[in-house]
């Protein structure tokens, strides 16, 4: 159906496209000049939706295509009823697959019952903002000991292509979903298709769907409506938050690409870019999505973000940018990937400023130093094993290097959602368990269990169980 507008009003003024250049469009009216951000109407049946981002003179206004301008011709006549794009929300809106325009796209019947709302709102003031810092728990060990994310707060997973961002996403979505009581909301900006057809797939199988809202605009789709669904995905966000006083997961894949498409738009509109390429506007653009998530007195909107990192570079300013907005960031490491440490965060380069004693907790908190020290110290000495070997360090250095090569490995996890290609099925752990293990792994509890028992387990004590289990096959053999 396109952007074909199923909710006008009577005052429609007219124009006509004066020129076209891929996705941009200028038009020209006789009076009453849309304003910025007005969504106009154009093609054979008003498939075309075009947004005002700028005015010419006092006839003309540039726009942008949200959808493919083929077909598309100077002299035809555009009409506008002086609305901004719009999105539906409701009850009905969950379990559902949606694209830029609010059309659903999951083949189901017709959404009915809804509410259309403008996806440009404003962030709420901070006299209604929540003041209380909450954990927000995920069951994944790594995150939930060393980056403790908020609730009502953003964590950023940065990573470069191919490093499992997508994966952890997922499976936060499988843990919080499952564990939780609130709304999940997706929004896939510029990613593959594939992706959200497994996605959508794989949460039906496992029964989430029903408190979920998918919106996607993907890689193949113009940067005018990838660059326009994350406003329409936290519009919905809102809704729930606002109106149904629910606490809502928003996870967003990529945050990379919504800046990228606003490189895009403002390349196409003529303007100078700046470092790298990048738009001179990108930082308040940001603002503008990033600011609108926020933690309320009636509920909360709780964002996970995947951020990819071009060329591995944490300099690049996309993601330093991005950094800015967030409560947690979550590095992901491609030399930890390579060694089959999944998930492969960098433990020593990620942090989250839930990380206090006053928030966690004083043994949450000296736990979670005494491990990153231990990792850092490990990391210090692996220059001198590779050149001289284990042998050559003293006995506190080795016991210091068994300590951080099984904690490595018990910060490993199996995962929900990759199941069905590692064969090892996924487990979920409580904070409690995990913090436990951790310390019982520092007082050298385990020193003479091989580290290979730690590797992808759950609770500390199956590690105990897979050191059984090795040792009643080697005895049978």
């Amino acid at each position: 159906m396109g952007a074909n507008s199923s909710h006008k009003n009577n005052s429609l003024n007219y124009g006509k496209v004066i020129s076209v250049r891929g996705s941009v469009v200028d038009v020209w009216f006789e009076n009453k000049l849309p304003s910025i951000f007005t969504l106009l109407h154009t093609g054979e049946r008003n498939e075309i939706g075009i947004e005002v981002l700028s005015q010419i003179d006092s006839n003309r206004i540039r726009g942008i295509a949200l959808n493919a301008t083929q077909g598309l011709s100077r002299g035809m006549r555009v009409e506008t009823d002086g609305e901004q794009l719009k999105v539906p929300v409701g009850k009905n809106i969950l379990g559902r697959m949606f694209d830029v325009f609010g059309n659903t796209i999951d083949h189901e019947e017709k959404i009915s019952e809804v509410v259309w709302r403008n996806i440009h709102q404003e962030q709420p003031p901070l006299t209604k903002r929540s003041t209380k810092s909450e954990i927000f728990l995920t069951g994944i060990k790594a995150i939930d000991i060393l980056i403790p994310l908020e609730r009502g707060g953003k964590a950023g997973l940065f990573g470069g292509a191919g490093v499992g961002k997508t994966v952890l996403l997922t499976e936060m979505i499988h843990n919080m979903v499952g564990h939780g009581k609130g709304v999940s909301i997706f929004c896939g900006i510029g990613e593959r298709c594939r992706e959200g057809h497994e996605l959508y797939n794989e949460m039906k199988e496992a029964g989430v769907l029903d408190d979920m809202v998918m919106m996607f605009g993907q890689m193949n789709e113009p940067p005018g409506a990838r660059f326009r669904v994350g406003h329409a995905a936290l519009t919905m966000a809102e809704y729930f938050r606002d109106d149904e006083f629910r606490d809502v997961l928003l996870l967003i894949d990529n945050i990379f690409r919504f800046i990228q498409a606003g490189m895009e738009v403002s390349g196409l509109m003529g303007q100078m870019p700046s470092r790298l390429g990048y738009q001179p506007t990108m930082g308040t653009e940001l603002s503008k999505l990033e600011e609108r998530i926020a933690n309320t007195d009636e509920g909360a909107i709780t964002s996970i973000q995947a951020v990819y990192v071009p060329a591995d570079d944490l300099t690049d300013p996309a993601a330093v940018h991005t950094f800015s907005h967030l409560s947690a960031s979550i590095v992901l490491s491609r030399k930890k990937a390579s060694e089959g440490l999944y998930p492969a965060i960098d433990l020593l380069q990620s942090n989250s400023k839930m990380a206090t004693p006053g928030i966690i907790g004083q043994r949450h908190y000296n736990l979670a130093q005494e491990i990153k020290q231990t990792l850092a110290q490990y990391e210090d000495l692996k220059d001198i094993i590779a050149m001289l070997g284990l042998e050559q360090l003293s006995t506190d250095d080795r016991n210091l290097v068994n300590r951080a090569r099984r904690l490595e490995r018990f910060l490993t996890q199996p995962f929900f959602t990759t199941e069905q290609f590692s064969g090892i099925s996924g487990k979920y752990v409580s904070l409690e368990d995990a913090l436990n293990g951790c310390e019982r792994i520092l007082s050298d509890e385990f020193k003479d269990l091989p580290e290979s028992t730690f590797y992808m387990i759950g609770t500390i004590e199956d590690a105990q169980e897979k050191e059984k289990k090795e040792k009643g096959k080697s005895s049978v053999n």
